[in-house]
């Protein structure tokens, strides 16, 4: 199935048949990606009175009990949720966001920067080994996109090792991070929807302060509570990972979330190769 798109003034064609999935597998009980040294995602077989849902134990089915912490088990999206009060309207949570079928996407690689050696912010304060998605790194990568080409944006670090879709992150081997810089940049640019490979966009030991997030989400810092100013249909996915067979460029990103009422989901970024077909006259053409 082919589906025709315009954006812009140009048409393009998109191949239902191929896409790029962009979420780890998340392998129940076995090796999968851990943040902040949480629980293993592990499954159960259900069991009640005579019935157990495990066929090699003699039940007729299986039938699995899930335990999962969608922040630290794998591939998840976020909302504004997940830094404000669980007493915020509904309309915070992930079940509630109005995220379009398509979106216009850039995928960008980065090479993560030597924070020390950069003229950028954070709070706390930058510690000697951190490394960084900067403003600088972002701006040179984002130029030849327009901004309504890069409603959401992809970005995949360097060097991209398989062991990313089995790493357990925490202190010995902190994983990079956004400066403030970078999300201003991203905010500027109306990015909606941000997907990256790492575990998150603030530092893994932040004294809770989470400014990247409160940054990309306009809270307050230090608030709990979304503001007339704060940008509540935005998500954040982490955790994804990126394979290097997939060319820098754009796409289009199909954000696949269950409906769940919570802050955060395991979710599933599809991205979808694009042709151009066509440059359409301006009086004509519709985005």
């Amino acid at each position: 199935m082919k589906i025709t798109v315009e954006l812009l003034n140009q048409r393009y064609q998109i191949n239902h048949n191929f896409s790029w999935n962009l979420a780890i597998p998340l392998n129940f009980n076995h090796q999968q990606p851990n943040h902040f040294n949480a629980d293993i995602a592990c499954a159960k077989p259900m069991q009640t009175g005579g019935f157990i849902g495990d066929t090699t134990q003699g039940g007729s089915c299986n039938v699995n009990e899930l335990q999962l912490n969608p922040h630290c088990n794998g591939t998840h999206t976020e909302t504004i949720a997940h830094i404000c009060d669980f007493d915020a309207p509904l309309s915070l949570m992930l079940s509630e966001i109005n995220i379009p079928s398509l979106l216009p996407c850039a995928l960008i690689s980065i090479t993560p920067e030597l924070a020390s050696t950069m003229n950028e912010s954070y709070s706390p304060e930058f510690e000697l080994n951190d490394k960084i998605i900067t403003r600088a790194t972002l701006e040179q990568a984002l130029n030849s996109f327009d901004n309504e080409q890069s409603n959401a944006v992809v970005i995949r670090t360097l060097p991209n090792e398989l062991n990313k879709q089995g790493e357990h992150y925490h202190s010995d081997n902190q994983p990079a991070f956004f400066s403030h810089e970078a999300i201003m940049y991203l905010n500027e640019r109306g990015v909606e929807h941000l997907i990256v490979d790492l575990p998150s966009i603030d530092r893994l030991h932040d004294d809770g302060l989470m400014t990247c997030h409160h940054l990309f989400w306009q809270v307050i810092e230090g608030a709990h509570q979304p503001s007339p100013n704060s940008l509540i249909n935005k998500t954040i996915t982490e955790m994804a990972y990126i394979d290097n067979q997939i060319n820098d460029g754009f796409y289009f990103l199909n954000l696949q979330t269950p409906a769940f009422v919570n802050d955060a989901a395991p979710s599933r970024p599809v991205l979808y190769p694009v042709e151009l077909l066509e440059s359409l006259d301006t009086e004509t053409s519709s985005a």
